[in-house]
């Protein structure tokens, strides 16, 4: 049996180098266990002597080589990097054979990241596909379902964790306060600013506006360029008084002299320009969320946008003024969504002003579902995830605040104007995590609960140095959903988190979430043990 191999990578050349190695690695494992089941990979494209690697690396590329596939052939997508979707989603919309999205199980090298992003692309695009993952691929799983999949053209998840929203289930004051917020918010409605749409092929992070407008969001299409341009008019003294408020609230900055490899004081000024020119901007255009797209425009301009949306995203942040001295968005988040995903910002906007409603702190954020790993000591008995992003978190959510927070250089390979991200470890604490994505031309929503533990510094440490040390990090549990659960059934890279008082608190503002949600037209799943 033949099975084609395609891999898709970045849009950026550097990265693509530097992660070719691991890529071939496992895929060497992988044509190891496809034989050991009686197939025979053949790879669909070549390793380029020019570029240093063999990726495929942009949308025409991918159009051409799936013109060199037998449409009905079996196909395996392999990942262990960061990988732009849109790079085979038009060869995979079209193919007839069946298709298995595979990913290694690293923290240093992202393929799972890549994989969830290319499945919730697919799932909207209304593409059939099976999906598996593994660390060294010779373990029962992998090797079972891989089997399996070339026998039957399938793998079926484990979804016993799923539940379909029940209003039945839900106590009627919290159904009530649910559906009172949800129809209020559609009723006053909202503006999502996009800064450029479709970030680094994330083609499951754009939703259709047909499916966004009965929510009561609508977007105001901006460009990357006026915030730009937004910046040059911004005072140098503006810039300096925003940096000098992080100070005296105790945040570090890791600064050096070398542009090109450290974090200069230069690089945090233009942040802070940045952080001012996209509050105004959002003032004059009357928005209540917006999203920077960054990586493609903005990265070769000025520095990385991260410290700019965990400001953003913290309800006590540097007060920005207009030029007639007026503050902005005084007292309040202007919750942003990385990446400019557009799911998030749906979840951002209405998780904010729902826990705000009720008198909560309404700070949340997205993270990557970047890795995870089983632990256990006299607290911690389970599986671990390590929630990671580029640096868009608010400092609420860590330990010590703003003091417990610190700025580091972008690394270079994704980032190379520098600026710095807004690190710091997450507070202990009971969460409600969840995630909208488009599918079946319909806004769907899981959601559950879980909690940020507290590992040891050793152990905290290892997973940062493992996946990246300069960004953000929630360990999280996720209460009644295991590893391949969680993997094969979520629809996106990312995951959104709020905290809650406690664990009885989370279920019940799960519950509220979720009748809102399902009144806005959202349907909602509970994902593992939510209290019902």
């Amino acid at each position: 049996m033949n099975i084609y191999l395609v891999a898709s990578g970045d849009l950026r050349l550097s990265a693509n180098q530097v992660c070719w190695e691991a890529q071939a690695q496992m895929e060497q494992l992988l044509s190891e266990a496809v034989a050991e089941a009686g197939g025979k990979i053949i790879r669909a494209h070549a390793y380029d002597e020019k570029k240093q690697h063999g990726f495929i690396d942009s949308q025409k590329m991918g159009m051409q080589v799936f013109k060199n596939i037998d449409p009905t052939a079996p196909l395996i997508v392999a990942e262990s990097v960061w990988q732009y979707s849109h790079h085979v989603l038009a060869g995979l919309i079209t193919h007839k054979g069946p298709i298995l999205t595979v990913a290694n199980w690293s923290g240093e090298w992202p393929g799972l990241v890549g994989m969830l992003n290319l499945n919730g692309s697919l799932t909207k695009a209304g593409v059939t596909y099976s999906t598996l993952w593994s660390v060294d691929f010779s373990d029962d799983f992998f090797k079972n379902n891989l089997k399996n999949w070339m026998q039957t053209a399938t793998v079926k998840p484990d979804l016993s964790h799923v539940k379909a929203f029940d209003k039945a289930l839900i106590p009627s004051d919290e159904l009530a306060k649910g559906v009172a917020f949800a129809k209020a918010f559609r009723n006053e409605k909202a503006i999502m600013g996009v800064f450029d749409e479709g970030c680094m092929g994330m083609f499951n992070a754009i939703v259709p506006d047909h499916l966004l407008h009965p929510t009561g969001i609508y977007k105001e299409r901006l460009s990357q360029s006026s915030l730009y341009a937004k910046m040059q008019t911004v005072k140098d003294e503006e810039a300096e008084m925003v940096l000098q408020w992080l100070l005296d609230k105790g945040m570090k900055f890791n600064w050096g002299t070398d542009e090109g490899t450290q974090l200069t004081r230069n690089q945090t000024l233009l942040q802070c320009k940045m952080y001012i020119a996209a509050v105004r901007i959002a003032a004059e255009f009357g928005c209540d969320t917006i999203g920077i797209q960054y990586q493609q425009g903005l990265k070769d301009l000025v520095p990385a946008s991260d410290l700019v949306e965990g400001l953003l995203n913290n309800q006590n942040r540097p007060p920005v003024f207009d030029e007639e001295g007026n503050e902005l968005f005084a007292g309040e988040a202007l919750p942003h969504f990385n990446e400019v995903d557009e799911c998030a910002g749906i979840d951002a906007l209405l998780t904010y002003n729902l826990w705000r409603s009720m008198g909560l702190k309404g700070e949340n954020t997205l993270h990557d579902l970047r890795y995870g790993e089983y632990f256990k000591n006299e607290s911690i008995d389970g599986f671990v995830w390590v929630f990671l992003i580029s640096g868009a978190a608010p400092p609420e959510h860590f330990v010590g605040g703003y003091e417990g927070t610190s700025s580091e250089r972008q690394p270079e390979m994704y980032f190379r104007l520098g600026g710095g991200s807004v690190k710091g470890v997450s507070k202990p604490g009971s969460i409600v995590w969840s995630r909208i994505y488009v599918m079946d031309d319909a806004l769907h929503c899981d959601l559950g609960i879980g909690e940020s533990v507290d590992l040891p510094k050793e152990e905290l440490d290892r997973r940062w140095n493992m996946t990246t040390p300069q960004w953000p990090i929630m360990n999280a549990t996720l209460k009644g959903v295991s590893r391949d659960q969680m993997m094969g059934r979520h629809k996106a890279n990312h995951i959104h988190v709020v905290y809650a008082e406690n664990e009885a608190e989370a279920n019940k503002l799960c519950r509220i979430k979720a009748a809102a949600l399902q009144e806005l037209g959202i349907q909602v799943h509970f994902c593992g043990d939510v209290a019902l």
